[in-house]
């Protein structure tokens, strides 16, 4: 039986330079991604952790970077002891030029039946590419409350 997996498809106005830059710079992150860093030099093997206000959330390991057309990591959550029981999942970022704008599709897979992960991530993960777009658009992420997305204490 295939596990389940969250895919998110959006188009945004930029290159897929500018993109790619985003998904793997700090410095775009911690604007888009609720002051998330993202620490790894984006070499195949090598790590990847996710810091939050000083706080590392998740880690993982990269397994592709063929920028800027496709990314991919392992994801394991360190802070929530239910979660850090469930196994690392997969996540992928593949872009595709088209004129104007790039399609961004992220499929996120590798769930357990039952766990709390794929829930946590399909409430986070439209809040944070609809602010990493609106970031490449307009210069301005979104201001989305966390209570909005049922997660206190990540603004």
């Amino acid at each position: 039986m295939k596990r389940p997996e969250f895919v998110y498809v959006t188009y945004i106005e930029t290159t897929p330079e500018k993109l790619w830059e985003a998904l793997t710079s700090s410095e775009f992150s911690t604007r888009y991604w609720f002051n998330t860093e993202l620490r790894s030099d984006w070499r195949i093997g090598s790590s990847i952790a996710l810091v939050m206000n000083g706080q590392t959330t998740d880690v993982g390991e990269i397994l592709e970077a063929e920028p800027p057309r496709r990314l991919s990591y392992t994801f394991k959550h360190v802070l929530d002891e239910e979660l850090k029981k469930e196994p690392a999942s997969k996540v992928v970022f593949t872009l595709e030029p088209h004129g104007k704008v790039v399609k961004l599709t992220l499929t996120h897979e590798g769930f357990v039946e039952g766990g709390k992960m794929l829930d946590g991530i399909s409430k986070g993960w439209p809040a944070i590419l609809a602010s990493l777009k609106s970031l490449l658009e307009s210069g301005e992420p979104l201001v989305i409350p966390s209570a909005a997305l049922g997660i206190e204490g990540f603004e």
